[in-house]
């Protein structure tokens, strides 16, 4: 089945079965590989992406789903590194490992797309669908309201 959408700003067409996962094209059939695979059930946030704008897991999102869609991954989120929430990133040196960092980033970003002033609890809830096993949970909150407040 031959799917169109947009990534990162650009068309694109794939043959894939529709309910192949969008996680698995954009890593084996585009070649994106800063979304990654974590638990592949919608669990721990690793291959967060957005959709529209939205926050989607790409794990649990058929290619399917996004067809005429855009979707966005870490790649697409700057070309060079400079969206505040990845400047508050470096600022605050979350990353210990870095597995899980590209989909934490994408969730803070569309958090503060939607909601440029969130609350500490507001952050907490809305960051509740990752885990990091390193535990950086800490220096996350704070890169976030970082980038809320300068960015």
């Amino acid at each position: 089945m031959a799917i169109t959408f947009n990534v990162n700003g650009s068309p694109v067409k794939v043959e894939a079965p529709a309910e192949t996962p969008l996680l698995w094209i954009l890593r084996e059939y585009l070649k994106l590989p800063g979304t990654r695979f974590g638990c592949g059930a919608g669990l721990c946030g690793a291959c967060m992406v957005h959709v529209d704008g939205d926050r989607a897991f790409s794990c649990q999102t058929s290619v399917s789903a996004v067809s005429g869609r855009s979707v966005t991954t870490i790649e697409g989120l700057s070309k060079d590194s400079t969206h505040p929430v990845q400047q508050a990133w470096l600022a605050e040196q979350v990353p210990q490992c870095g597995y899980c960092q590209s989909g934490h980033i994408m969730s803070a970003a569309a958090l503060l797309a939607h909601n440029a002033k969130p609350s500490r609890d507001e952050i907490v809830e809305y960051m509740s669908v990752h885990i990091c096993r390193c535990g950086t949970y800490p220096r996350i909150l704070s890169a976030i309201q970082r980038a809320s407040q300068e960015g």
